[in-house]
């Protein structure tokens, strides 16, 4: 049986919806694992613990995959740059469960630049190969306008070494492997484009009035969504400033309703969630806007479905999960022109493009979408159908078949 250790140091496959790091990585790891398991592989998730209650082992994602809590620094929750010098000791706590478990590894399959610290010094004590998939970049994020504080140096530094250590890096679309090229000089060899999936399963047309039926919303609104982290560069605050330019139009607002999922709207502490309801109130839109909260993943699927348009308006976005299940439900997806968007979104096929940080733009779009209805309805039938070309089982096969390519360095083939 092949075995696989996957490595997300800061962020967990288990973690609750809606936290400040919890996100697209989150469901990445957890169904790729699962896939894999479903494969014939045997995985071992390694994940930070940020509770002393958590347990050395959880098995309750499925068969075939375990979550293994490993030590490093406090066990509470800790930022990214906070974690690094606690990697060494991550390290020894990986190294120790395979002694004690007596377990190795045909391949190491890391996710995040700490991951990637991490899968190179495992690599040095077993031998073992490794894959990385950075899920973002730092020198990315820093050409965003709306990051005022700089990726930390550390960061950088660690991502350009991690781009040479690894065997192989999996970019999530094209647009990503020319970052990658051009601002950290990668060998263009090692890189293998493969996106990440959508669970089919879950994420699947379950029509519009079932959806909004079961969520309480009035069938005769149009009801814009939006879903993820509240932060800056997901710019949530440009669909309140669209909404805003619309108010000024006649009827431009009728029976619009707009919707954020994410965070926790009662939390006085959290500034991003203050700003946005602070805008909310200075124009008038507490009748138009609702903060909801976070939503499990089956409860999401209900919103997406419910939805006329999921808004994706960041300025940032590697790939952007969330309007791939979005799609997958047949709701189209209004996006900004950014990274995996630009190429996930088609353009008055499946949703609209518009530029980041154009709340006129944005605000085009909405009206455009909710102005026809046979245009809509088409454009969700195009999403849906796109979305089944991304089921999980089908990115899992595309890169296994991309992990036989590597050397073999590890105790045994992959291919075994």
């Amino acid at each position: 049986m092949k075995r696989l250790a996957i490595l997300s140091v800061h962020s967990s496959p288990i973690a609750a919806p809606g936290g400040k790091k919890v996100g697209g990585m989150n469901t990445y790891v957890r169904e790729i694992a699962l896939e894999f398991a479903r494969q014939g592989m045997e995985v071992d998730i390694f994940t930070r613990r940020i509770s002393p209650e958590q347990p050395n082992i959880d098995d309750s994602l499925g068969e075939g995959v375990n979550v293994v809590h490993v030590n490093a620094g406090s066990p509470y929750e800790l930022g990214p740059v906070e974690i690094y010098p606690h990697l060494q000791q991550f390290t020894a706590g990986v190294i120790a469960h395979t002694i004690r478990h007596n377990i190795s590894y045909d391949l190491v399959f890391s996710h995040y630049w700490l991951s990637g610290w991490v899968a190179q010094h495992l690599k040095e004590a077993w031998g073992t190969p490794f894959v990385q998939m950075f899920h973002t970049l730092g020198h990315m994020k820093n050409r965003i306008p709306s990051v005022t504080t700089p990726v930390p140096q550390v960061r950088i530094r660690t991502e350009t070494q991690v781009v040479e250590w690894a065997d192989m890096i999996v970019a999530n679309t094209p647009a990503e492997r020319a970052q990658l090229l051009w601002l950290y000089h990668a060998d263009r060899r090692k890189i293998a484009v493969c996106p990440p999936g959508v669970n089919t399963e879950r994420f699947h047309p379950i029509g519009r009035e079932v959806a909004r039926a079961a969520l309480g919303i009035s069938q005769d609104v149009n009801l814009l969504v939006f879903a993820g982290r509240i932060e800056p560069l997901k710019a949530v605050d440009s669909i309140i400033e669209a909404l805003h330019v619309m108010q000024q139009q006649p009827g431009g607002l009728n029976k619009m309703r707009f919707a954020v999922i994410g965070g926790d709207p009662k939390d006085v502490t959290d500034p991003d969630m203050m700003a946005l309801r602070r805008l909310t109130q200075e124009y008038g839109l507490d009748d138009v806007v609702s903060f909801v909260g976070a939503k499990n993943q089956n409860e999401l699927v209900q919103w997406y479905a419910a939805a006329t348009t999921v808004i994706m308006p960041s300025e940032y976005e590697s790939f952007g999960m969330v309007a791939l299940e979005a799609m997958a439900t047949g709701t189209p997806v209004i996006a900004s022109e950014v990274g995996g968007l630009a190429f996930l979104v088609r353009d008055g096929e499946t949703g609209f493009l518009v530029p980041a940080r154009s709340p006129e733009d944005l605000a085009g779009a909405i009206t455009s979408m909710v102005c026809d209805p046979v245009w809509h309805r088409v454009m969700g039938v195009n999403a849906a159908n796109l979305a089944r070309s991304y089921a999980w089982d089908s990115i899992a096969s595309r890169l296994l078949e991309n992990f036989e390519t590597l050397p073999q360095r590890g105790q045994r083939a992959l291919a075994s």
